[in-house]
């Protein structure tokens, strides 16, 4: 029956080769995984991401490098491999289902990509440039084996040009990848290698869109544009060849509405004739047409939009600072934007699914989302552009480890990000710090920040007074300083930020309301939290019109601005107003927008959002679940239903459905080595009889490679405790000899290691000579199991307990073989001295302790250990 679970190492090892090595020999399929969203069937393994990837900056020759590339992990060696492993579906991140491989990139190791390309046709003085959106974190390029440039940034756009490598016909691009994520020196935001709580799974390699694109010899490399309303004109800086000249004209459905020339760098004032202002109400947008021009001659030309707006601190009418948009007072009505999916980490599955998201937000009544500690590609600002949402973009925080080198990375990291992004209407204010995460020289970086740009207001630190049930965790002085903004965070109701001349107040996080909804979890093994702990989705829908009745007060009282976290699950945190998979709403799409309806005035729509965006409620889940359950209960025996009724049933206290359902589940798995099937077999084996047992005892250790933590070994120790040891240890004459041949049978090795220091460790205060034979049958049989410092700790235990001197000489070979491992360890040398001087060879004991004193002279108890000694005093 079991024939199936029954993997060995090998047939795990076989296994992943199987998909690794056999991937080039097969089209790509999306990698396992708990959850994934409506668009991962969209998604197209020869062309994904087909979109003009620059929206800002488009030209009509250019050719997409996403799909499948040959990809393999190494060391960290510098040489282009000569063989690759299989086949990865570019641009997912390596960790992704969607990537077609979801494995983890260590900080010991570089990830290679690799694919051919044509040359393209070129004219006379062509160039061919290659562009990444974004490559997480170090880059180093090679065509035809020659490296041509590198990068380092995980969320930063970069481009080379490719040109004099390439030769005629078929080209080899390879791109090397290191990515330590958080064990290195740049921001890497809420990835990290082991994911959990707050933090999430890391998204290494090309996460972004690769393309190249043919420009003439002399071309515009780029340019600034920055809207004056008040004046009616658009700042344009245009890069190019400086002997060059600039045309610029704007547009309005075809129609001529502005017209300037000048020199490329010149700073160039367009006027807009009868301006149209730019907001999330009336989101509209300008064309705008740059030509470069030599002589009589257009030789290069790209196509733009921009959006005239203005944001600004201001005071009201009656004297209050807050945030203006277009001179007007603008409550920012927001929420915490994560930008994480299940199938594809860092990567949307598909454009679509990347406006889906704005496109929600905003229906829910939002007019705001803060970017939170990521940067999304040029299409996703795009979306925010055309649909009309304010951004508050945060920068990256530093490593928070703040190691050398990670200051200058940070800085370098955010500005480039500060003028990649500079030309979107709808990022309106830059956020530096968030919660001390890494924050350093905040007053600094935040004047910095202005003097590169003075179009936007900055928040200087996010929630550095931070709030959680109503106590204050972060106090600080001057926590603002040249901020725009008093900014705090409470958790879970909101707070006002405190009144200070010239800056507009706002809560830059609040909420996070916990509602799991069972089959729609990352890790449907974690019941989830809020702050505010779990609630039901009714519970939900009243907290969260409490909250939003009072950000409408505080509004009154001065707010300028909120941010509800979050409108999305993310991996591990159920507090979402939408779960990770877009699919269930916690409460009802129509009901959120009719509440949030008092803060941001919305016209409510006559059409039901839910069928708009095909979205269920968690209320109709319950309904859902008895379906299921009727199916089980007539002998469904469908994977996934399994595992759901398992899960569900446990949540139901209902046992014996679990215990029915969970072995079938287990039973039926042809990969258990996937993580989230090993938690599940680690989560709902409880006893020796379950079927998943004796697969936690054949392979425990490789669980806990995968899991990490010794999460396999525990749990099969706490199946040995709860079954033997536990009766044993309540009786009142427990037979130890019997019950150890029945634990070294049924457990084995770790069982047998397990019996005999619980043996101990019972013994150690009523019977010194039973924990001497069970620590001694340790060091004996299982000497990798103990390490020096338990060598020396059971052998100080014996000095101390002991007079027997068979006893003490027993632990005399203990601790001289800790001290065979670590010579100068003042620690050990000290017990041994102690054994020789209660041993009687004091001579020798008084030499060892001088040892310890001259290793340790600071401390002062081997000082006076030793005085004794040479006083023929105790020493015990």
């Amino acid at each position: 029956m079991l024939k199936k679970l029954y993997l060995s190492t090998v047939l795990f090892f076989m296994l992943s080769a199987f998909f690794a090595f056999g991937q080039d020999k097969m089209s790509w399929r999306m990698q396992p995984v708990t959850i994934h969203t409506r668009w991962a069937k969209d998604v197209n393994p020869n062309n994904p991401f087909s979109e003009y990837p620059r929206p800002q900056m488009v030209r009509s020759n250019w050719c997409n490098l996403n799909g499948l590339w040959e990809y393999t992990i190494t060391d960290l060696q510098n040489a282009v491999p000569s063989r690759y492993e299989g086949r990865i579906l570019v641009p997912y991140p390596l960790e992704s289902a969607l990537s077609g491989v979801e494995r983890s990139l260590q900080p010991y190791q570089n990830l290679w990509y690799m694919r051919t390309f044509d040359k393209p046709v070129l004219k006379d003085g062509d160039r061919v440039l290659l562009h990444f959106g974004a490559v997480d974190w170090q880059a180093t390029i090679y065509i035809n084996d020659k490296e041509v440039g590198s990068h380092t940034g995980g969320y930063q756009a970069f481009t080379l040009d490719i040109t004099e490598q390439l030769r005629r016909g078929k080209n080899r691009l390879v791109v090397k990848v290191f990515d330590p994520t958080d064990k290195g020196i740049g921001p890497h935001g809420k990835q990290v290698l082991k994911p959990g709580n707050i933090y999430y799974t890391s998204s290494s390699g090309i996460w972004q869109t690769v393309w190249m694109e043919t420009v003439p010899a002399d071309y515009i490399t780029g340019f600034m544009m920055t809207p004056d309303i008040d004046k009616g004109t658009l700042n344009v800086k245009v890069n190019a060849p400086a002997d060059a000249s600039i045309e610029l004209v704007a547009s309005e459905t075809g129609r001529e509405v502005g017209k300037i020339g000048g020199k490329a760098g010149a700073l160039l004032e367009l006027p807009v004739k009868n301006m149209k202002v730019w907001s999330p109400e009336t989101p509209f947008l300008y064309d705008l047409t740059i030509k470069l021009i030599k002589g009589d001659k257009i030789i290069d030309t790209v196509r733009t939009y921009f959006g005239m707006r203005k944001i600004a601190i201001q005071k009201d009418e009656r004297g209050v600072d807050r945030i203006f948009l277009n001179n007007k007072p603008y409550f920012n009505f927001g929420t915490l934007d994560q930008g994480f999916w299940p199938d594809g980490l860092y990567t949307a599955p598909t454009d679509s699914a990347l406006k889906f998201d704005i496109e929600i937000i905003k229906a829910m009544g939002f007019n705001t989302i803060r970017k939170h500690i990521k940067i999304e590609p040029a299409r996703w600002y795009y979306y925010t552009d055309k649909l009309g949402m304010l951004v508050w973009q945060d920068l990256v925080n530093p490593n928070q480890r703040l190691r050398d080198g990670a200051k200058e990375q940070y800085e370098k990291e955010s500005k480039e990000t500060l003028e990649q992004l500079h030309n979107n209407p709808s990022i309106t204010t830059w956020v530096i710090f968030n919660e001390k995460w890494g924050a350093y020289d905040q007053q600094r970086i935040t004047e910095w920040v202005k003097t590169i740009d003075s179009s936007r207001i900055v928040n200087g630190h996010s929630g550095e007074m931070l709030y959680v049930n109503n106590e204050l965790r972060s106090p600080s002085q001057n926590p603002w300083v040249s901020s725009d903004m008093t900014d705090v965070h409470s958790y879970p109701f909101p707070r006002n930020a405190p009144k200070l001349l010239g800056k507009a107040r706002v809560l830059g996080e609040f909420g996070g309301i916990g509602v799991p909804v069972i089959g729609h979890l990352w890790d449907d093994l974690v019941t989830g939290w809020g702050y505010d702990g779990i609630v039901s989705p009714t519970t939900m829908q009243r907290q969260y019109k409490k909250m939003i009745d009072s950000i409408k007060v505080l509004e009154g009282l001065g707010l300028s601005g909120s941010i509800y976290t979050q409108p999305f699950d993310v991996e591990g945190e159920q507090n979402g107003l939408i779960t990770y998979d877009r699919n269930v709403s916690k409460v009802p799409l129509s009901v959120i927008r009719s509440i949030n309806s008092i803060v941001t005035n919305n016209v409510l729509s006559e059409a039901k959002l839910e069928q708009l965006f095909s979205i269920r409620n968690a209320a109709e889940q319950d309904s859902i679940y008895e379906e299921e359950m009727r199916k089980f209960k007539v002998g469904s025996k469908d994977s996934l239903l399994l595992r759901r009724i398992s899960i569900f049933a446990r949540a139901k206290n209902d046992a014996k459905t679990a215990d029915v359902a969970s072995n079938q589940y287990i039973e039926s798995l042809v990969d258990p080595f996937q993580w989230h099937n090993l938690k599940f077999i680690v989560s709902f084996t409880d006893e020796s009889k379950d079927v998943g047992f004796n697969f936690l005892l054949r392979n425990y250790q490789l669980i806990d490679s995968i899991l990490g933590e010794n999460i396999g070994e525990n749990a099969l120790l706490t199946i040995c405790y709860n079954e033997e040891l536990k009766p044993l240890e309540m009786s009142e004459k427990p037979n130890w000899d019997s019950s150890e041949k029945r634990i070294l049978s049924k457990y084995g090795i770790v069982g047998h290691i397990f019996y005999l220091n619980r043996k101990a460790m019972l013994a150690v205060d009523r019977d010194i000579r039973t924990f001497v034979s069970a620590k001694n049958t340790l060091h004996e049989r299982y000497p990798g199991s103990i390490s020096p410092v338990d060598m020396n700790n059971d052998a100080w235990t014996v000095f101390e307990k002991s007079d027997d001197k068979g006893l003490l000489s027993t632990a005399l070979g203990w601790v001289k073989k800790a001290i065979s491992m670590e010579e100068e360890n003042a620690a050990y040398i000290d017990t041994y001295a102690n054994l020789l001087y209660k041993l009687g060879s004091k001579k020798e004991a008084i030499s060892n302790q001088e040892k310890a004193v001259r290793l340790a002279p600071k401390e002062k108890s081997y000082l006076t250990t030793l005085s004794k000694m040479k006083e023929g005093g105790q020493t015990w």
